[in-house]
């Protein structure tokens, strides 16, 4: 009888279910699914930081009441081209002044300071013109309305920039040359800018690229509430 049993047992083997066949064939597809999305989103976001949008960090008060000491913001530089009221980041490795021939040299940035962050008042072509009495700033002719972002007035200090003749003056009004913009901090007593000979006119190219969303800090959301059309 136990010979008889084992034959049996030899005879007859255990046959797989076709069910959970499927059912591990199945875990293991949507297993590679899942590990293919998470792969393919981790090399998306690796992409987008890197090529498209990249975090930074307000540094100083030139940006007040806009932007805060400690802000943290989203800038991109994705087909970017500067206009009028951008937040922008800019590389200041180099000033660059307009002589009185017109002809654009290059000097020293800030010492200290190689990324400024401040926001653009004319683009190449555009005539700009300050008005240190009553602090108002024109471009083109056309007072800018500047009460909802400008803190303060636009001041003039020892190092306020404009064209930069043989004896060391300066004189408003200035037309931009191609490639370059005009920027000031939103603080204007408190901004070393484009008025300074630190900063002078700025390159397009040394532009890093744009603030356009600030994610902790004094708030969260965009920072162009401010801006009238």
């Amino acid at each position: 009888m136990e010979e008889q049993s084992l034959q049996n047992t030899a005879e007859n083997p255990t046959v797989p279910n076709p069910e959970e066949k499927q059912e591990k064939s199945t875990f293991l597809s949507d297993a590679a699914e899942v590990l293919e999305t998470v792969f393919v989103s981790v090399f998306v976001v690796i992409m987008l930081f890197a090529y498209i949008i990249r975090p930074v960090t307000v540094d100083g008060r030139s940006m007040n009441n806009t932007l805060q000491d400690g802000d943290r913001l989203i800038m991109t530089d994705f087909a970017y081209h500067p206009k009028y009221g951008d937040i922008v980041v800019v590389d200041n490795k180099h000033s660059y002044l307009l002589s009185d021939d017109g002809s654009v040299r290059e000097s020293s940035g800030l010492p200290d300071e190689k990324r400024l962050i401040k926001r653009v008042i004319a683009t190449e072509g555009q005539t700009v013109d300050i008005n240190f009495t009553t602090g108002v700033v024109s471009v083109d002719g056309e007072m800018l309305d500047e009460s909802s972002y400008a803190y303060d007035y636009t001041i003039d200090t020892n190092t306020t920039y404009a064209t930069v003749t043989d004896e060391g003056a300066f004189a408003y009004p200035i037309t931009i040359p191609e490639g370059y913009c005009f920027v000031m901090g939103d603080n204007r007593k408190n901004s070393t800018d484009s008025r300074s000979l630190f900063v002078g006119l700025v390159p397009e190219d040394a532009i890093l690229g744009k603030a356009v969303w600030r994610i902790s800090g004094s708030g969260f959301g965009s920072i162009y509430d401010n801006i009238k059309d």
